[in-house]
């Protein structure tokens, strides 16, 4: 039997992404987000209330950065979603996180996350406060990269987000092959 939950946001997984930007002084800014998705092949969409500190930072400088959560940081990651950079504007020296500058966009990089997006603004939209950024480059750490140099999904271990629990879980096993695995049906 189905029961009807109504209307809720209930996808997953939810990638937990750290958007990093530069606040007017220079000092690093970085907020949590949980609406958002690759949009196109060199594209992120994220959904970013305009009341956030993060989003008149981006539009002042055409540029952020987009990182994926690691169960390492979680307490910090947490913390940089449920504080305020509008109330406490030295959030991001207070989560313990270091900013590193991106060689890409005027935005910074969070040395301890491993997978960074470097995104130019493309666009946003102040009604649905849909913000779309082109990628212009990905960076990563040696630690979640294979012998091959790829990205290693295992080792880089990215942590989605429950909507429906508040929780936080790490997506780190693989079951199966895509564009494989379906080929068995006959």
């Amino acid at each position: 039997m189905r029961k009807n939950l109504g209307v809720k946001t209930y996808l997953y997984p939810q990638p937990t992404l750290v958007i990093a930007t530069y606040n007017e002084d220079g000092s690093a800014n970085a907020m949590v987000a949980a609406w958002g998705s690759i949009s196109d092949s060199n594209q992120i969409a994220i959904y970013v209330a305009a009341s956030h500190k993060t989003m008149p930072n981006i539009k002042a400088r055409g540029a952020f950065t987009v990182s994926m959560a690691t169960a390492a940081h979680i307490k910090a990651i947490d913390y940089l979603g449920i504080t305020s950079g509008n109330k406490v504007p030295d959030k991001f020296a207070k989560s313990g996180f270091t900013a590193v500058k991106s060689e890409n966009v005027d935005a910074p990089l969070i040395a301890e996350l491993p997978l960074t997006l470097e995104c130019k603004m493309v666009s946003y939209d102040d009604d649905s406060e849909l913000l779309l950024g082109e990628i212009v480059n990905v960076t990563a750490d040696d630690s979640v990269l294979d012998a091959n140099g790829k990205l290693d999904v295992e080792k880089l271990a990215p942590v989605c987000y429950d909507s429906a629990g508040h929780g936080y879980y790490v997506m780190e096993h693989r079951i199966g092959n895509a564009f494989s695995d379906g080929k068995e049906i006959k």
